[in-house]
């Protein structure tokens, strides 16, 4: 199979799919670069759980303010209208249901939408939940930012998470490297494939048995 995206082309076709007016928070790690990949011109508001909404891209070496980060310690700029706020309000946001969208990674995502992303289980591991855990009962829609397969060749899409999960049944749809899948209630639908691949080649790398939703989804977006 050819090689799929790269993150910053990822994060663009995410991108896509937000809508206008959405309030989205962009988990630590790859989905932070969205926030590069925002169409201009829309009015996205992008949310970080140390305390701001109106998060804008990031700025330029010369401009970066260090008292100006997102929830990963990143620089970032504000755009007009910013608001900042304590971090108990922050997670008020978070968990009383007013975010449309999160985008988060993962080590591991279920065929019913479980997700586990803050601790492999490994004894030297370094466990770091952060606001995954409020985030993926919170947000309307929880999305994942991730590669298909882990540095050693495993599935991240997998029948059930080995890993400690950060929630249940609250992953809606996952955007990878090699393709985008949408949790449906019979498992994974393939509903978008990257870099020339194909569902039987999706099938072999998952080792899951696939709903191929791609006619669909292409007959859709013509």
């Amino acid at each position: 199979m050819t090689a799929g995206l790269e993150r910053r082309a990822l994060a663009a076709r995410i991108a896509e799919d937000i809508a206008e007016g959405s309030i989205v928070n962009l988990g630590i790690g790859a989905p932070t670069l969205i926030a590069d990949q925002l169409p201009a011109g829309l009015e996205i508001i992008l949310h970080t759980e140390n305390g701001m909404l109106g998060m804008g891209p990031a700025p330029e070496p010369s401009l970066v303010d260090p008292d100006l980060i997102n929830a990963g310690k990143q620089p970032v700029t504000e755009l007009a209208g910013a608001a900042y706020f304590h971090h108990a309000d922050s997670f008020g946001m978070m968990r009383g249901g007013h975010l449309d969208i999160c985008v988060l990674g993962a080590f591991q995502v279920s065929q019913r939408g479980d997700l586990a992303n803050w601790h492999t289980g490994a004894p030297d591991a370094i466990p770091a939940v952060g606001g995954a855990m409020d985030l993926a009962i919170g947000a309307k829609n929880v999305w994942v930012m991730t590669d298909l397969l882990t540095r050693d060749g495993g599935s991240k899409l997998v029948d059930e998470c080995s890993y400690p999960l950060t929630g249940k049944r609250c992953v809606s749809r996952v955007y990878t490297d090699r393709a985008v899948f949408d949790v449906a209630p019979t498992g994974f639908a393939v509903t978008e494939i990257f870099g020339g691949g194909t569902i039987d080649e999706l099938r072999a790398l998952t080792g899951l048995d696939l709903v191929d939703a791609t006619s669909v989804t292409q007959e859709g977006r013509s």
